[in-house]
């Protein structure tokens, strides 16, 4: 074959440092606008990016230039330069080291697309620790609780 195609959509979920709740209502837009650039910029097409004041999820094409862990390293990598320099208060910003990355089938992108934006109601009720295990279960991800959180 002479051409290489694809077409993987992903789920992205990785937290600020510790869950520190750092990510404030007033920063979220622009982080979240910031990112679907860098997405972009790699060549991946963003769907939804939103989160919580403790993580993010994102929802896009993936290039069929990446691995999976070469997007994380490209996400989170200027995406905390950046925030360092939005607020003197996150000068010392981190991302977790860890993340979850799942694989989204094409009917499932409006259901996953809608759960990004509605973040905020859902974690209402709903720790990220909750959340994430839920997530790991859902997708047959087997994990040892101690290597999870940082």
């Amino acid at each position: 074959m002479s051409q290489s195609l694809s077409q993987l959509y992903v789920h992205l979920v990785y937290s600020t440092k510790h869950r520190a709740p750092c990510l404030t209502e007033a920063l979220r837009p622009r982080l979240w606008a910031y990112t679907a650039v860098v997405l972009k910029n790699l060549d991946c097409v963003p769907i939804e990016v939103g989160g919580i004041a403790d993580h993010v999820h994102i929802l896009t094409l993936l290039s069929k230039n990446l691995s999976a862990a070469k997007l994380v390293e490209e996400v989170k990598k200027p995406t905390s330069k950046w925030l360092k320099t939005q607020d003197p208060a996150l000068h010392e910003f981190h991302w977790q080291s860890g993340y979850g990355i799942f694989s989204i089938g094409r009917s499932e992108l409006s259901m996953v697309r809608e759960y990004i934006m509605t973040q905020d109601e859902h974690h209402k009720t709903v720790s990220f620790q909750d959340e994430f295990r839920r997530l790991l279960k859902e997708h047959g991800v087997e994990f040892d609780e101690r290597y999870v959180w940082d």
